[in-house]
């Protein structure tokens, strides 16, 4: 059988992401990330380089496919905070990838930073039609809301299961929590139009 480089780029993509997602940049072993793709270590610096950037390869896998999955579309800014909060929470590895970045990176630049800006772009230009208020920073507020929401299990316990049975508190029900988020977001769109 001959050699398929595509599918070897593919499995050490997704080893990586789950060993990137399990212990960030700097706990990340390329020794797992091999064994886990099937794959030796040449192959993974021969295709990616060093660890940050087989890091950035990831993330930029991650971020278009979830710019595919969930396309800003200029609708209800509400209805897109529900669809990206579906994503994450079908997805948690994503939000996980982001916030290991933003541990590892702190306000340094991020790798592609201007091509993931123009991504950016896309979405405030489409939070345009959201609301009156300033697309940028309504583009941010739903952007955390959704995120916090769930990348925050041991707040959304310490906050909204305080003195009830955990069992059946909201905040173990993420599925409860999405109209809350749209909600959110459609509340902070609202008060940004002017008076009528």
């Amino acid at each position: 059988m001959a050699y398929d480089s595509q599918a070897t780029k593919a499995r050490i993509l997704t080893a990586a992401a789950a060993e990137f997602a399990e212990h960030g940049v700097a706990g990340a072993r390329v020794d797992r990330i091999a064994a886990a793709a099937q794959a030796n270590k040449r192959a993974i610096y021969d295709y990616f380089g060093d660890k940050d950037r087989l890091f950035a390869a990831v993330l930029e896998q991650l971020l278009t496919e979830l710019a595919e999955a969930v396309p800003p579309t200029g609708e209800d800014l509400g209805e897109y905070a529900g669809r990206l909060f579906d994503y994450h929470l079908a997805h948690p590895q994503a939000l996980r990838l982001l916030l290991w970045e933003a541990l590892e990176l702190g306000d340094r630049p991020v790798p592609d930073e201007p091509g993931r800006t123009r991504h950016y772009q896309d979405k405030i230009r489409a939070a345009e039609g959201g609301g009156e208020g300033d697309p940028r920073t309504l583009l941010f507020f739903t952007l955390g809301l959704v995120g916090w929401t769930l990348a925050m299990p041991q707040l959304r316990r310490m906050i909204l299961d305080a003195g009830t049975d955990t069992t059946a508190a909201a905040s173990t029900d993420l599925a409860r929590l999405r109209p809350a988020v749209v909600a959110a977001v459609r509340a902070l769109a609202e008060a940004g139009q002017p008076s009528t």
